[in-house]
């Protein structure tokens, strides 16, 4: 399944329509107020029918909503390319070669507050050295032409400004042992990748979790996933599931609760952050 319009409409209809609640109009007035048929509203706020970043910006005038990361993530919602700040438009530089779920992701990304990942195979992306990325993608992309993947690290890397952003994205990862004991790119590789896990462990806005062999069975067993949490909006929570060819995106008030649920669960069977950084030491030292 290959996210976007769906999740997107129906998200941005509903806020929409909680906007359009606040403010004390009906879809009517609206349609009034800004000269369209009452149908088009309606539409666009049950997510029957795409909204264009111009018709959105519309409706958040005429609902008062002025504040610009508020507006910004409505713009991603919306998938609108146009009017952003410089940090939310570098992808677009790749667009030939990124596919659109990926852009989809990266948008998404960008205007997250938190996001929580398990990982099960390869350290999480954000946390990624160049030269683990490099063969990560080498591996998962088995024949791309060299200077395809110097560009596709190169994107993994501009993704990591989230990491340096004012305020910064909040992470919490819980990483199974057998993502670190992997050699992906070889030992050495591997070794320098260990020793910036440690230090990008100890960022205030970074917690970081060891899930151990030792703890036997647990929910993570099904495969990695990641949930997106977004400023002002308490409900809008996106999780994540990747496959080798495509992105699923679980938006159902139900699926956002066993996820949560599941990663609490993991982070309880993990080591504590304190525990976890002297077992990435460890490790690390013997890499």
């Amino acid at each position: 399944m290959k996210y976007g319009p769906a999740v997107r409409r129906r998200k941005l209809g509903a806020e929409l329509r909680a906007l359009r609640d606040r403010a004390g109009l009906t879809s009517g007035e609206v349609a009034q107020l800004v000269g369209w048929h009452q149908s088009k509203v309606s539409r666009i706020e049950t997510g029957t029918s795409s909204a264009k970043p111009a018709d959105v910006g519309v409706l958040l005038d005429v609902y008062g909503v002025r504040d610009p990361q508020l507006r910004a993530l409505f713009e991603a919602l919306a998938g609108a390319d146009g009017d952003r700040t410089a940090r939310h438009q570098w992808w677009h530089a790749y667009k030939g070669l990124l596919p659109p779920a990926y852009r989809d992701f990266i948008s998404l990304e960008s205007q997250a507050c938190r996001v929580r990942t398990l990982e099960t195979t390869v350290v999480p992306g954000l946390l990624q050295t160049p030269e683990y990325a490099r063969a990560v993608t080498r591996a998962a992309l088995d024949g791309l032409p060299d200077g395809q993947v110097d560009e596709l690290v190169q994107v993994r890397l501009a993704r990591q400004d989230v990491l340096r952003g004012d305020p910064p994205l909040e992470v919490s990862a819980v990483i199974d042992e057998a993502v670190l004991r992997r050699p992906v790119g070889g030992y050495g590789v591997m070794g320098r990748q260990l020793r910036h896990l440690t230090e990008v462990a100890q960022l205030p806005h970074v917690s970081l979790q060891v899930l151990p062999f030792a703890a036997g069975g647990h929910v993570g067993l099904t495969g990695p996933f990641l949930i997106f949490s977004f400023p002002n909006i308490a409900d809008l929570d996106v999780v994540v599931l990747d496959h080798l060819t495509s992105s699923l995106y679980l938006e159902r008030k139900e699926d956002l609760k066993a996820y949560s649920e599941a990663f609490n669960s993991l982070q309880e069977q993990a080591l504590s952050t304190e525990d976890s950084l002297e077992y990435l030491t460890g490790i690390g030292d013997g890499a």
